[in-house]
């Protein structure tokens, strides 16, 4: 059973079983700060979506010098499919 400040019943009342000593407490509350910190950054980096289009475009870049590295024509029919695909499709929708 956790224990209670005199008087205090029910679920709304708080809970005082935390630590008790000042060096205690200090750490506790650093550590919250800490992960209350981790947690801002972290969703401050979901909200932030022009700097995660620049990270996606970035490793896609990085994804196609690799494989233009390892085997460049199979990069250059790649590119020549896009590239055509756009054509098609700017081509098909001006017809439209």
């Amino acid at each position: 059973m956790t224990s209670r400040p005199e008087g205090a019943h029910g679920p709304g009342a708080p809970d005082v079983s935390g630590p008790t000593e000042p060096d205690e407490i200090k750490a506790d509350i650093e550590a919250t700060r800490d992960q209350l910190a981790a947690t801002v950054d972290e969703l401050s980096h979901r909200l932030d979506v022009g700097s995660r289009a620049k990270e996606g475009a970035a490793q896609a870049k990085d994804t196609v010098v690799e494989t233009y590295r390892e085997n460049p024509p199979v990069a250059i029919g790649a590119v020549v499919a896009v590239v055509a695909a756009v054509v098609a499709v700017v081509v098909w929708r001006s017809r439209r």
